[in-house]
């Protein structure tokens, strides 16, 4: 008994498509008359497109099959197609490799951008749009600081690398740093409380209006206060 493992079988291109589909391609490269290879690619293209009903929504559905046909022959069949004929080297292009900044960020928790943007400040000519650049990115240095840090950044810290990073073109005096609003420092207000606010029992003492609101038990009544024996009508007892 001959047997018969997937290992020992060709590979399949498309393994989506199936060993029986694979199988009927190779019968059309078998196929000696081009008339009849003709007829036969475009049924195996009809059994093909009952296969794929996920990719009757693309736009080039028929392209895309005639395309996965040539595949599946390895660019062997030899067929009249109503669309451009793919070659091996169109689908298997190497991808042009990506290129990385290498570049050494030197304070990490400020990020490579803001060196950039300073070193860009650096050479601005307007100052008061020069200084209005330098005053955000120091507020946003200070709350970068704070997030990194977990403590509030010196001022001094500040002003010694806005210098470093611009290549010593900007220079940021301590009285304009201090006049900047600290954005990093987010007071959170009181939370309100929600619903009704109940007042509280003193003494232990429950409050009347909670305690009467609770009915009696069906077939009780009330206790009553004993009043006074004076308050009382007097018996008489008329058989001595």
């Amino acid at each position: 008994m001959r047997k018969n493992y997937n290992y020992t079988r060709r590979k399949l291109y498309l393994p989506e498509y199936g060993r029986h589909i694979h199988e009927m391609v190779d019968q059309l490269m078998t196929i000696e008359d081009r008339d009849e290879r003709n007829r036969q690619a475009r049924a195996v293209i009809a059994v093909m497109g009952n296969l794929q009903p996920l990719l009757r929504d693309t736009a080039d559905f028929t392209h895309k099959l005639w395309d996965h046909l040539f595949i599946m022959s390895d660019f062997q069949l030899d067929v009249d197609s109503p669309y451009a004929r793919p070659t091996r080297e169109d689908l298997t292009i190497t991808p042009r490799k990506m290129e990385y900044s290498q570049e050494r960020i030197q304070f990490k928790h400020y990020g490579k951008y803001v060196a950039r943007m300073l070193r860009k400040i650096g050479t601005e000519q307007d100052k008061e749009a020069r200084d209005n650049a330098v005053d955000s990115l120091a507020r946003y240095m200070r709350s970068k600081s704070f997030e990194y840090n977990q403590e509030h950044p010196n001022n001094e810290v500040i002003i010694k690398d806005i210098k470093q990073m611009s290549d010593n073109s900007i220079e940021l005096d301590e009285v304009a740093l201090n006049n900047l609003r600290s954005d990093y420092k987010q007071h959170l207000s009181a939370r309100t409380a929600k619903g009704p606010v109940r007042p509280q029992a003193k003494n232990g003492q429950k409050n009347m209006q909670q305690k009467n609101q609770y009915p009696t038990a069906k077939g009780r009544t009330p206790i009553r206060s004993q009043k006074n024996n004076a308050d009382s009508p007097v018996r008489h007892n008329s058989q001595k």
